[in-house]
């Protein structure tokens, strides 16, 4: 006889067996529990970690803001594995940094570090083993060792010329084996020093976009010069251009405006297709552009970021920007431009 498939959860405390939605209730119940424990206990960390924050911080940050190489990033395990998004993190905000496995640094990679470069080591207990001929090797050649470590005593620490010391910390792990808190600690203190570094540079949002020019990220950076439409494309007439001539030169330029310029070529106004609707009347042909223009249109600079652009025209319910150089139209973004780029 085919027996019954049961479903049965245990938790921890229980003797019985039990069956049911229920179970599976407490169940998520007490992950969710346990979630909020470790995200408290490293939340604390960096609280603590933050209080800390003194001369060897400031002193790290100075030491690698005036490196004429990079800063090369090291550990092993998960300290190694904090150190990479390290490293892409400080390449990525303008200071060029890499990662060096400690392992394969002791079979060759060790010619990858030069004397104008500056080692960044990730230990929590400050002995791992692998780190040693690395450095041997920092001590030998005169190079720069920032230490990232849990112990102020350690081999590591004291070899190093700033040393960025963790304060006592508790794994969120029950065990207290596995680095959870630790790592979220050197990860935090990571970014801190990248952001710092970005700070004292004054790294820009146009610097930023040299380095991230693909994805979401690289879309949202770009400026409005890289997606405008030139001056060949731009519907510009002068002011007492007949409005026959004017819908002429807006039905070619596909707009949906037309751009009113002076004799020295600065924008005084703009005619939409909406003005043009909101004036119909059999007299429409014979009047003047600047007529029926609104003054004062919304504008953009070419190195404004295209997100702005987009801002603008959100905000304001329009579908067009003239882009003006020292009050000259340079060229126009639509709003469908923005979309094509990604930028929404």
């Amino acid at each position: 006889m085919t027996q019954p498939t049961v479903q049965s959860v245990r938790l921890r405390g229980e003797s019985e067996t039990h069956d049911g939605p229920a179970d599976a209730e407490a169940l998520d119940a007490a992950a969710v529990l346990h979630g909020q424990a470790v995200l408290r206990t490293e939340a604390a960390a960096i609280d603590q970690l933050a209080l800390g924050l003194g001369a060897p911080f400031a002193a790290a940050v100075a030491l690698m803001a005036t490196l004429e190489g990079r800063v090369v990033c090291t550990g092993m395990g998960k300290s190694g594995h904090v150190a990479r998004k390290i490293a892409a993190t400080l390449s990525s905000t303008g200071r060029p940094a890499m990662f060096v496995h400690p392992g394969e640094a002791s079979h060759g990679d060790l010619g990858m570090i030069t004397t104008k470069d500056a080692v960044l080591a990730l230990s929590n207990s400050g002995e791992t083993a692998e780190l040693r001929d690395l450095i041997l090797y920092t001590r030998r050649f005169a190079i720069p060792l920032i230490a990232m470590v849990g112990r102020a005593a350690s081999t590591l620490a004291t070899e190093a010329e700033v040393a960025l010391v963790l304060p006592e910390l508790t794994e969120a792990c029950p065990l207290g084996l596995a680095p959870t808190t630790s790592t979220t600690a050197m990860l935090a203190l990571g970014d801190a020093l990248a952001v710092a570094l970005l700070e004292r540079a004054g790294f820009t949002p146009q610097h930023f976009a040299v380095f991230h020019p693909g994805g979401k990220l690289g879309s949202q950076l770009m400026r409005v010069e890289q997606l405008m439409r030139g001056a060949g494309e731009l519907p510009l007439v002068a002011t007492d251009c007949p409005m026959s001539e004017a819908l002429v030169v807006m039905t070619e330029k596909c707009l949906g405006c037309v751009g009113v310029a002076d004799d020295g070529g600065r924008l005084l106004g703009i005619v939409t297709d909406g003005d043009i609707r909101r004036r119909m009347g059999p007299d429409l042909l014979g009047r003047r552009a600047g007529e029926l223009m609104t003054r004062g249109p919304r504008t953009i600079a070419p190195d404004a970021l295209a997100v702005e652009a987009l801002t603008i025209m959100n905000r304001h319910a329009i579908t067009v920007l003239f882009v003006l150089r020292d009050e000259v139209p340079v060229g126009a973004v639509h709003l469908h431009d923005c979309l094509r780029a990604g930028i929404a």
